[in-house]
């Protein structure tokens, strides 16, 4: 008999969430829904970024622009689940003291301000330390923490790291991912380093500072490949939809939709030929074997999307599948997060209005791990209003008196 998991693995580990718009908040999100306690820290004065991202979600069903004080973005709604949340002004005197006081009560602080902002508000990592030694402190920037580069969004990263020219084809205008890659790559890196850290402390007992940069986490990604290598053997690393040097490897067309089709090794590559019902291609000198193929691949892709143009997506997925060929139908995102599989594993999850019923399935991202021993997932709470849960974390994990906390509200602290 197996038992089911109830615990998971970040369980009474907290975290003081400085974040806003997508990176933090994202890393954050990870590390709420592998069991950690949030406690997300925003502006009072309008809050996260995120919440003014359109479109939101209300009595109106989904709307583009906000109609209701109680509408909620799609983006905060989805990003700020299973946090706690404190509205805390830093460029208000006593908000560092606030700040002090609950880095004593933390294991983690996360933030993603411009490099040396956090200094400056007096919430930067050697306030923490000082607080708090064994305190892990991950500062999450465009550039590195001491770059001065400035700001920088997932587009302007995504330009720099060569992201764009890594896609598309040949003399064709940069490609722009459509996900927010950068956005979304760095928060991963950055609880890798978390998650190493609290192992590094657990033997010495400290903490430590991390410095993820978005630049470099997606500069790492692109350079998996040897750009310098492609260009001094004279291979065309910009071939659209397929990548030549593996051909055939790539999405080909069909007649109602594509197809994602992997033949790159001989078995693979006889099995396409005889789905097209050409074996013969097989025998021909310039395709004869993998160097003869990437060296005719620009006429070996146009035999097959010649072939696959005449057919429904669903027959050429059947054919290919009938001789063990990798193929799949590319799908919109709509239909790929209700895959069966991912949602089965939590990989995808719905979120509602707290409120409204929408009757549509906002489907957003879960924790794509599993565990033998743990569970993941998202407590019940999240600050649908700016400082939500203020009163209850000052009072109840700080012990602050009633009176103080007025005191804070009165001057525009929290």
């Amino acid at each position: 008999m197996t038992n089911t998991p109830t615990q998971r693995p970040l369980e009474g580990l907290r975290v003081i969430d400085l974040t806003r718009a997508l990176a933090g908040p994202y890393a954050t999100l990870l590390l709420a829904g592998l069991g950690a306690e949030v406690i997300k820290i925003e502006d009072p004065r309008g809050g996260d970024l995120a919440r003014e991202n359109s479109p939101y979600v209300g009595r109106d069903g989904i709307v583009v622009e906000r109609k209701h004080e109680d509408d909620i973005s799609v983006s905060h709604l989805t990003r700020s689940r299973g946090k706690y949340g404190v509205a805390l002004d830093f460029k208000k005197p006593g908000a560092s003291q606030v700040f002090r006081d609950l880095v004593r009560t933390a294991d983690i602080v996360v933030e993603n301000f411009t490099a040396g902002t956090a200094d400056r508000l007096g919430v930067g990592y050697d306030v923490a330390k000082q607080e708090n030694p064994g305190i892990i402190y991950c500062s999450l920037s465009g550039f590195g923490a001491t770059a001065t580069d400035g700001k920088a969004m997932d587009i302007i990263i995504q330009a720099l790291s060569g992201a764009m020219y890594a896609s598309g084809g040949h003399n064709e205008p940069p490609v722009r991912i459509g996900i927010p890659i950068a956005d979304m790559l760095a928060p991963v890196f950055a609880v890798i380093g978390i998650l190493s850290a609290l192992e590094q402390r657990h033997r010495t007992g400290e903490g430590q500072h991390i410095d993820v940069s978005m630049l470099g986490a997606l500069t790492s990604f692109v350079a998996i490949e040897n750009w310098s290598a492609m260009a001094a053997a004279g291979m065309q690393a910009r071939t659209g939809l397929t990548v030549q040097r593996l051909s055939p490897f790539g999405v080909f067309e069909c007649a109602d939709g594509y197809v994602a089709v992997v033949a790159v090794h001989e078995k693979l590559a006889q099995g396409l030929f005889r789905a097209m019902g050409r074996p013969d291609l097989g025998q021909e000198a310039r395709f004869a074997n993998r160097d003869s193929r990437v060296a005719n691949a620009t006429v070996l892709e146009a035999l097959i999307n010649d072939w696959s143009r005449t057919l429904p997506t669903s027959e050429v997925v059947t054919k290919l599948e009938a001789e063990g060929v990798p193929v799949a139908p590319v799908r919109h995102p709509e239909d790929a997060l209700v895959d069966p599989r991912v949602v089965a594993r939590h990989e995808t999850m719905e979120v509602a209005h707290p409120t409204y019923d929408t009757h549509i399935d906002l489907r957003t991202a879960g924790i794509p791990i599993v565990f033998s021993g743990a569970k993941t997932g998202f407590d019940d709470v999240m600050p649908v209003l700016v400082g939500q849960h203020s009163d209850d974390i000052l009072s109840r994990q700080l012990g602050y008196s009633a009176d103080r906390i007025a005191a804070l509200r009165s001057d525009g602290v929290i």
